[in-house]
């Protein structure tokens, strides 16, 4: 199998999980601003949820640039555990707006973006060995620091939400902001600029 059928299937998977999370906004019954803005728990929930479905499929496709080898029975295995653990964040998501950042949706939610971001070293380590130490892959992955420091912050925002759930929601939003700006470790090693291990 070619990368390009793997890389389609992929942005398919993740063009639905979009949609069904902006579906799960239901339209209010009356026309006030009130209305609308009685909505705002459930709209901050999918613009968090959508930098993150935009973040994993950015850096999803420029992993994908650095392959050159095919694509094998083990690597669609970890891509599509990815796919499983990113296809529950429209449920997650709607589960946090329905209740308002309640605690328990809060921690569900931390415990879907550890998962996601577990599957998405998983691929990672795949790839690496596929691809070979001296791979772009390799190099610009790295340690990935910036992949466990997210996971500790996933952690503490699900230790915080016991707390207040609110704090836990702050986690989750750091996390997103520290990864807004797309990662250009692959580019770097592309374009030639000195590399950093990550």
């Amino acid at each position: 199998m070619t990368k390009g059928r793997l890389e389609a299937f992929s942005d398919g998977v993740i063009a639905i999980i979009i949609t069904i999370m902006v579906l799960e906004i239901k339209i209010p019954e009356a026309t006030g601003w009130t209305d609308l803005a009685s909505l705002w728990p459930k709209f901050v929930s999918y613009i968090l949820s959508f930098m993150y479905v935009g973040i994993y499929w950015n850096n999803h496709h420029h992993t994908f640039q650095a392959v050159k080898k095919g694509v094998n029975g083990k690597l669609l295995w970890a891509n599509l555990n990815l796919l499983f653990w990113l296809s529950l964040l429209p449920f997650a998501t709607g589960w946090m707006g329905e209740h308002e950042f309640s605690r328990n949706p809060i921690i569900f939610y931390g415990f879907i973006l550890v998962m996601c971001a577990a599957s998405y070293t998983i691929m990672l380590n795949v790839l690496k060995k596929r691809e070979g130490e001296g791979s772009v892959i390799a190099k610009a992955v790295g340690s990935d620091r910036k992949g466990k420091l997210s996971i500790f912050i996933y952690l503490l925002g699900i230790a915080l939400a016991f707390i207040h759930s609110v704090l836990g929601f702050l986690m989750y939003a750091a996390v997103a902001l520290i990864w807004l700006i797309p990662d250009t470790r692959i580019e770097k090693i592309y374009t030639g600029e000195d590399q950093s291990e990550q």
